[in-house]
């Protein structure tokens, strides 16, 4: 670790850091809350190494990871970044991630592509629910973790309040590796724990000398319980009889220990960082702390049958697999395409096997091509730096990918193959757009096309019913961000509009209704009559057409039309224009002409008869019921059960699930939770989620349908 520091940083600016071997790789995702100061710690490495010559400022808008025109804008990052650096012969791609759960998308495609995940704490605001969350994921999978409490030098910081509620969120084997020496509000150096050291960086260069008297009390309160979490998780049973028995355990023995319950995801090192302090304890945990992509379990590999592939390592020797893990568009370039590599080689202009999950899912077809791929680059930042190959545990921008999404998988053409794909959330804030003008809605579906192959957390849909365009987004700033891309980027104009929820009609009562059709004026006329008997059906029996006929009154071949022109009339609906759904329409008479009468004729005496029940009974608006499963931190369960039940839902019931937990479930109108995502995003603190199916229709109350029916 840190302790170990042989000094000097390998990497330059403007060459592109190459790797041969797979265990001198390092694939380190940062995670935190929008804020908590993940792209500066990203710029303090890149220039501790030498990567960068300064490092740049959030604030400034010249960072080398937050390029995009919106992330210079909004202060803050929206998509997934990668910064390829060297430290002592270990070429570490650190994935620099959006803190804002609208882009959580990115963030778990960056947990994809990592071996290990560094958690960036601030010091001032602590963990939000959403990092919680996402440390929780990590733990199902074993994820190697650390934590490093950033913002020390601001005036609120705290590092005890946020180490205490570290180890409350996160649970057992969080522990400090150094603490903090803070003078007059500047963190100017650290204390190593395990080598009872003070690393000084007050001259800006790092000095070593014994700690004062003055700490001897803090080193010994947190040293102890350090060593026994490390002897614990490493699961060194000797070493725990010599440490038990009042035996000095060497140093060495106690870092080895430590890198082994790191690796192993059962031990998490909590680091600091403040102005020009930290950053090389950083970078030596990464380098001797973190596993290389030899230790990481690959995701499960299939043939595309799905039929699983066994004997697969990071081997980059082996057969080619890799992963689309990030898709953008350059004006200039192209499509370029983020690429970890999980086995074999990557080499340019060289075929590959395209297969996937991304168009497929989305309804388009042919998703199983061969391609040639184009130049391959170490990104840093917006400079693309010409790679000449990349080996298995790399990652790499691959350009004229043009049929390749994000998720999709990368293979030998003559064994193509198939990653299991990662999780995703579900868009569940719908937006409705309209194009601004002609030359816009030319160029509308080509944009959403290459927006919809960048980004698997927008879903896309066309209405039929409501005749709507809909982007399904994460949340708001998520659709600010696809709104801002399609002018700027992609050169369309949108506009939103009010979206419209698909209703229903039906009628509220039995009753019997004449379609008269009769049109003789000389020559070839019209002329259909039909007696229908119409009543309502429970809520999802579809539609029943019953034929009570006697006596030829209406010929065989005409009750047919009768019934095609009673249902283009129920999808046409006869009050609101909303189809009409559950109703019983029963033929009992008629008339016919031998010449007259005809197929079209007694289809639109369907119709009429349809429209003229419409004035003999009333006619109800059915609106669309979700049962809705909200997950959400215990604290906030009462607020959203009150809520649920001001948006006039019915909650179902509530089970707890896991630590602190529970899954409230409930039905509540489709009309009522438009803006649910946001809404409850506000009131959980960001610790809620919900998905939502639908369930059936139901009467709309009718102070609401004389809106509707008023409004259309």
């Amino acid at each position: 670790m840190a302790e170990r520091h042989s000094g000097g940083a390998a990497g330059a600016a403007g060459r592109a850091p190459a790797a041969d071997r797979a265990d001198a790789i390092r694939n380190v995702v940062l995670v935190g809350h929008s804020g908590a100061g993940k792209t500066t710690l990203v710029e303090q490495l890149l220039a501790a190494t030498g990567t960068i010559q300064r490092p740049g400022r959030v604030e400034d808008g010249n960072t080398v990871t937050d390029f995009d025109e919106v992330e210079v804008k909004q202060q803050r990052s929206v998509n997934l970044a990668v910064a390829p650096m060297v430290h002592n012969g270990i070429k570490i791609n650190l994935l620099d991630t959006p803190g804002y759960a609208d882009f959580v998308g990115d963030l778990r495609a960056g947990l994809r592509a990592a071996d290990a995940a560094l958690f960036v704490v601030s010091a001032c605001d602590g963990v939000d629910g959403l990092t919680q969350m996402l440390w929780e994921e990590c733990a199902q999978v074993g994820m190697p973790r650390a934590v490093v409490i950033t913002k020390l030098d601001h005036q609120r910081a705290d590092f005890d309040e946020v180490l205490a509620t570290c180890q409350d969120k996160f649970g057992d084997g969080v522990a400090p590796l150094y603490l903090p020496v803070v003078t007059n509000g500047h963190v100017n150096g650290l204390i190593g724990l395990l080598t009872q050291k003070f690393y000084n960086y007050a001259t800006g260069e790092r000095t070593e000398k014994e700690p004062g008297a003055e700490y001897e009390a803090q080193i010994e309160e947190y040293r102890g319980s350090l060593i026994e979490g490390i002897i614990q998780e490493s699961e060194d049973e000797s070493l725990m009889e010599r440490y038990l028995g009042g035996e000095p355990i060497d140093t060495g023995v106690l870092i080895d220990d430590l890198e082994k319950a790191v690796a192993r995801g059962s031990f998490y090192p909590v680091l600091c960082s403040g102005l020009g302090v930290g950053a090389q304890e950083i970078l030596e945990l990464m380098t001797q702390g973190f596993p290389s992509p030899l230790e990481h379990p690959l995701p499960e590999i299939t043939d595309l049958s799905g039929k699983p592939v066994q004997g697969i390592t990071c081997d980059p020797d082996g057969p080619l697999v890799a992963e689309v893990v990030k898709t953008t568009s350059d004006p200039y370039v192209g499509r370029i395409s983020l690429v970890r590599v999980f086995s074999g080689t990557l080499r340019p202009d060289m075929s590959v096997h395209v297969s996937g999950h991304g168009l497929a899912d989305r309804g388009h077809e042919d998703h199983d091509v061969d391609e040639r791929i184009g130049t391959l680059s170490c990104p840093l930042g917006k400079q693309q730096r010409t790679a000449s190959k990349a080996i298995a545990g790399d990652i790499v921008a691959v350009a004229k990918l043009s049929r390749a999404e994000t998720g999709d998988t990368l293979s030998d053409v003559d064994r193509p193959l198939l990653m299991t794909a990662w999780s995703m959330p579900e868009p569940l804030l719908p937006v409705a757009i309209k194009a601004k003008s002609k030359a816009d809605e030319d160029k509308l579906s080509q944009a959403l096309g290459r927006l919809v192959a960048e980004d698997p957390t927008l879903r896309l849909e066309n209405n039929a019913e409501t005749r709507q365009l809909v982007l399904w987004c994460m949340g708001e700033a998520h659709a600010d961000v696809l709104l801002d891309r399609l002018a700027k980027r992609h050169g369309v104009e949108v506009e939103r509009v009010e979206l419209r929820v698909p209703l229903r009609e039906t009628f509220g009562g039995k009753c019997q209704a004449m379609g008269r059709n009769v049109k003789q004026t000389g020559g070839h006329g019209q002329y259909a009559i039909c007696h229908l008997e119409i009543e309502p059906l429970p809520s999802g029996s579809g539609f029943e057409f019953v034929d009570k006929i006697v006596g030829g009154v209406v010929p065989r071949q005409f009750i047919p039309s009768v019934e095609k022109g009673v249902r283009t009339q129920m999808e046409r609906g006869v009050v609101a224009g909303y189809p009409m759904v559950d109703l019983r329409v029963t033929l009992y008479d008629g008339k016919a002409h031998s010449v007259d009468s005809s197929d079209m004729a007694f289809q639109i005496a369907g119709q009429l008869a349809l429209k003229e029940a419409a004035s003999k009974v009333p006619t109800l608006l059915l609106e669309p019921v979700d049962e809705i499963s909200v997950l959400v931190a215990d604290d906030y369960v009462g607020a959203v059960m009150s809520d649920l039940s001001s948006r006039r839902g019915r909650v179902l019931g509530t089970e707890p699930v896991g630590k602190g937990r529970t899954l409230v479930k409930a039905e509540v109108p489709q009309l009522e939770i438009t803006r649910y995502a946001i809404d409850l995003r506000s009131m959980s603190h960001g610790t809620g989620t919900f998905t939502r199916t639908f369930l059936r229709y139901e009467p709309l109350p009718p102070n609401l349908a004389s809106k509707v029916t008023a409004n259309d």
